[in-house]
């Protein structure tokens, strides 16, 4: 996935993280949760000390990072180029991209991050938060928490990135801890706000039509790279550069209801999604049953 289709790839991070996630299972929710604390401060560890050392930092190393932070009209026009071009070009260009995620950002910040926020979901998940086991005041007031948290944090990390000029020794590592910090809480209260959907005797055809994507979670995640290349890479119909972003907003919006139209009509007559059935026949080493049997 991030070398042949798009190299913003998040499935080799989950699967890293998993494996170390596992020895955490049999945990207490308060031991899983201050764990998941400590990791997700090394990244905001590690970004004050690049940012405190830059001034240090060799001449070379400054301009690659500033070259990649506030690329030149050049630099997009090429970029542009190559995404609006065939698979190959694209291919030799997303490459060292995607090493250098599953290098260095891997090392120094994303697996931090994930790993920390994978603890603090299976706390959630052991504490019945997740389950829509808590008390509708627990959602409620998780939902109005999170949000009064959360936002207000986006919101001044926003504003403190554009009066600054979105220059990188202001944004490129301290910048974007605003909203590494506000993000956890606006989830939960997205989360909140699930669970008090699915408590409630009502929304019930709403229920029924977002079940079947949670089903199909790997399939969707991987289609809607493969839809969104398509439209917007040279290999489909190339519209990279092309779409204002009002226009991305309603894409966003027909891709998302697309996927959730096709994972009703298949899981209809199928037991799982493509990609689902896909990885258990590699896991049990067999083909999988795939159609859903009617018995008469």
């Amino acid at each position: 996935h991030a070398y042949l289709l798009w190299f913003g790839d998040i499935l080799v991070t989950y699967g890293i993280c998993a494996l170390l996630a596992y020895v955490f299972r049999k945990k207490s929710p308060k031991t899983l949760f201050i764990t998941a604390i400590g990791f997700l401060v090394v990244p905001t560890l590690i970004a004050w000390f690049f940012n405190w050392s830059m001034p240090y930092w060799p001449q070379e190393a400054l301009q690659n990072n500033l070259s990649r932070w506030q690329p030149d009209e050049l630099a997009i026009v090429q970029e542009t180029a190559i995404y609006r071009n065939g698979w190959t070009g694209q291919l030799a260009h997303r490459i060292p991209l995607a090493i250098i995620i599953q290098t260095y950002g891997l090392l120094f910040f994303i697996f931090w991050r994930v790993m920390g926020l994978m603890l603090i979901g299976m706390a959630l998940y052991k504490t019945g938060v997740l389950s829509a086991q808590k008390s509708t005041r627990f959602y409620v007031t998780g939902l109005i928490t999170g949000l009064a948290i959360g936002l207000p944090l986006v919101i001044f990390g926003l504003v403190y990135n554009c009066e600054a000029g979105w220059v990188m020794e202001k944004s490129m590592f301290l910048g974007k801890h605003f909203n590494y910090w506000g993000s956890p809480f606006i989830s939960f209260a997205y989360i909140s706000a699930v669970m008090l959907i699915c408590k409630s005797t009502k929304w019930k055809y709403f229920k029924k039509w977002l079940a079947p994507v949670g089903k199909m979670a790997l399939s969707n995640y991987l289609l809607q790279t493969i839809i969104a290349t398509l439209l917007f890479y040279g290999h489909g119909f190339g519209l990279f550069g092309r779409v204002e972003r009002f226009w991305q907003l309603l894409i966003v919006l027909a891709i998302w209801l697309s996927l959730i139209i096709f994972s009703n009509l298949w899981l209809k007559k199928f037991r799982f999604g493509p990609f689902e059935w896909l990885w258990r026949s590699l896991t049990y080493m067999r083909f999988q049953p795939m159609k859903i049997q009617n018995n008469t």
